[in-house]
């Protein structure tokens, strides 16, 4: 106790020495010779001692806060001089110009898609992980975003639509009206290899249809996908649907042998041929247990590049063939037919696949694959519900969008085109040019609105940019009489005209 107290009185004696000390330091009386005396003393052996005394009676919270407020200072230049400009990798950042690229892209599918009788939806971009978790082997499984929520719950964000919808599915079933036709634009993640036209985030043009179990359906989904090609001026010498069936080739893998349960595996190997070297095809497929000779037959019939040798093997009673034969027929009423051509080699990589199955490829082959999609009747059954036919298709927007620039198709989105623009003068006439947008708006228009004064010269450089047609001043001189300019930017006309006239020239 003797210590505790003695402990205690030195150090509030210390501190009190100490503040008495400094505001002496601090009077005018006390000269400069006397301060240089003082800073000797502080950085002297008595002072470390004095300081030492001090932050020990104060159980150093002097020194810490000093500490923390140094550490806070270095963090901030640290942030600063340390921050990445760049989105995460594999990621975009869109800037009203590309927003205006991305919308026209999302313009044309909505309009093919409505155009077709579809409907649309969505879901949220974050789903339970056991959604996507298979175990054939497939890509998609192994590219997750995925992780542990706060609450312990196994989430990802989805890498493909096709599940989240299949749940939507499942959840209504008995109260939806079938056929669904049904589309969406999802933004997807997916943590794979970066290649042109290939990101880790991308958004995606989804057609299915539910409910319907002949190739009527792939045939509507290949129309409306040839339709978005044309619509963007791209032709069939620029573009290919590769078509093949998942059930054909089934029946061909089982009559060599292929055991049922590896069907799902061997079509996921199938898929990278054109990723992967043979060798390492081989060395997968024997890992999962097909024999060289097995091996060897199944990648000779993927070369097959003919209808009538799938029917020298499967015969023509096979109902797989015999909807193949029906899609190019088909095909052909609709006026598409010279896009499609029989291979294959395309399985796709997604093991939900039970039936015909295609992609949309460049015919220069400078891209991947454009598009892809198939009949999937057995997914609801793999998630507990019950069985319902369903085709679909995935249709991203990075590659199009590259494909569309490669090919000099995409439209120009420097300019944001904004029609009218509306300036005051002065800032006294700023009301009256605020009425005057409000007017146009009301009418209709899109109107861009100076917030600022600005010179003539400006005004016009900035009609200029934005690819205005008219530009409407409201000047001093022509106000006092009512009225306001409106300059025909395209004819290079001008007039003078009260509010509503000017409303009602434009709209003429």
């Amino acid at each position: 106790m003797a210590s505790l107290f003695l402990s205690s009185a030195f150090s509030r004696t210390t501190r009190s020495v100490g503040q008495s000390f400094v505001s002496a330091v601090k009077r005018p009386s006390f000269g400069k010779c006397a301060r240089g005396a003082l800073g000797s003393w502080r950085t002297g052996a008595v002072g470390n001692r004095f300081r030492t005394f001090a932050e020990q009676g104060s159980g150093g919270r002097g020194s810490a806060a000093v500490a923390q407020d140094e550490a806070k200072r270095g963090s901030k230049a640290t942030s600063k001089t340390k921050m990445d400009l760049n989105p995460p990798k594999g990621t975009r950042d869109f800037y009203p110009e590309d927003m205006r690229q991305r919308n026209w892209i999302f313009g044309m599918w909505r309009d093919v898609a409505t155009q077709f009788g579809f409907e649309e939806y969505d879901a949220p971009v974050l789903e339970n992980e056991d959604l996507y978790i298979r175990k054939a082997g497939e890509e998609v499984t192994q590219q997750l975003y995925n992780f542990e929520d706060k609450g312990g719950r196994r989430v990802a964000l989805r890498p493909e639509m096709t599940p989240s919808l299949a749940r939507m599915v499942m959840a209504k079933q008995r109260g939806l009206s079938l056929p669904l036709k049904w589309f969406s634009l999802p933004q997807c993640w997916r943590y794979e290899r970066m290649t042109r036209g290939r990101r880790r985030e991308h958004f995606q043009w989804n057609m299915d249809v539910w409910g319907v179990g002949g190739v009527t359906a792939e045939a509507e989904l290949l129309s409306a996908v040839t339709s978005f090609f044309k619509k963007v001026g791209l032709t069939s010498e620029d573009i290919g649907i590769k078509v093949n069936s998942r059930g054909a080739i089934q029946e061909i893998l089982l009559g060599l042998g292929v055991p049922e349960d590896k069907f799902a595996q061997t079509c996921v190997l199938v898929d990278k041929l054109e990723k992967m070297p043979r060798e390492a095809i081989e060395k997968e497929m024997q890992g999962i247990g097909l024999s060289m000779p097995v091996i060897d037959k199944i990648l000779e019939v993927v070369q097959m590049k003919d209808l009538e040798q799938m029917k020298a093997l499967v015969g023509d009673d096979s109902k797989a063939l015999q909807d193949l034969v029906l899609l190019f027929e088909l095909a052909e009423a609709y006026g598409y037919k010279e896009w499609l051509l029989f291979d294959a080699s395309v399985v796709r990589g997604l093991a939900y696949y039970t039936g015909i199955v295609f992609e949309g490829f460049d015919r220069k082959g400078e891209f991947r694959a454009i598009c892809g999609g198939g009949r999937y009747d057995k997914l609801l059954e793999s998630f507990g519900g019950e069985a319902l036919p369903a085709v679909g298709f995935g249709f991203g927007d990075a590659v199009i969008a590259e494909l569309l620039m490669a090919k000099e198709k995409m439209p120009s989105f420097k300019s944001p085109s904004l029609p009218i623009v509306v300036s005051a003068f002065d800032k006294s006439l700023q009301p009256v040019a605020a009425q005057v947008a409000s007017k146009l708006r009301e009418a209709g228009n899109t109107v861009d609105l100076m917030l600022e004064v600005k010179k003539s010269k400006q005004i016009f450089k900035h009609t200029d940019r934005v690819g205005a047609s008219y530009w409407v001043n409201v000047a001093p001189s022509e106000w006092e009489k009512g009225l306001v300019v409106l300059k025909d930017l395209e004819k290079r006309e001008q007039y003078e005209l009260s509010i509503d006239d000017a409303v009602a020239k434009i709209a003429s």
